[in-house]
């Protein structure tokens, strides 16, 4: 951490944001990330506040759920949950002729609208958030933001960033699941 310290020069955003920034960056090995990486008015804070009280986080791969600290999340009772992989989420998609990520959303507004929501992978998973965002279906405790890729990637991001609910978002292309379960252990070291 010194060595990234040292090679990203002064950080001159919020003090909070800092250690959540400096992991992406262990994580990646890009400092791209001190300019890419945008943070809503307290999300820092409100996403430690939603896991101190055991809300369950939602990814949109198994990778990202694989790569969240169980000990540290259910040291506080976080559930980690990833419903891409449920035979009811890919009959559904299947037969509506959309992707898993869009059903596995809508599922886990329905039973964890509070829930913070780790997306790395599917720019899909993201732009419905929002969408269900918008119809006030779901009002999320943070959404992370961070889909790596080419298609509808910028996109779900800037519209991510639109919104008025706590978020972290990498603008670009840049992302993936491994930086979205860096955030959340981030915040969830962050609570001891």
């Amino acid at each position: 951490m010194a060595v990234i310290e040292r090679e990203m020069g002064p950080y001159e955003g919020p003090p909070e944001n800092l250690p959540i920034l400096k992991r992406v960056i262990h994580t990646t090995a890009d400092f791209d990330f001190v300019r890419t990486l945008k943070f809503s008015e307290r999300a820092v804070e409100l996403g430690r506040t939603a896991l101190r009280s055991g809300v369950t986080v939602v990814t949109d791969t198994v990778m990202a759920a694989s790569g969240i600290n169980k000990a540290a999340a259910s040291r506080w009772g976080v559930s980690v949950v990833c419903r891409m992989a449920d035979d009811v989420v890919r009959a559904e998609a299947l037969e509506r002729g959309v992707t898993r990520a869009v059903v596995s959303m809508e599922h886990a507004a329905v039973r964890t609208p509070e829930a913070i929501f780790a997306i790395g992978n599917a720019p899909t998973a993201l732009i419905r958030l929002c969408e269900l965002v918008r119809e006030g279906v779901l009002r999320p405790s943070l959404i992370i933001g961070v889909p790596v890729g080419f298609v509808n990637v910028v996109e779900s991001k800037e519209m991510l960033a639109g919104m008025d609910v706590p978020y972290i978002v990498a603008l670009g292309r840049k992302g993936g699941s491994p930086v979205a379960s860096t955030i959340v252990n981030a915040l969830l070291y962050g609570l001891d």
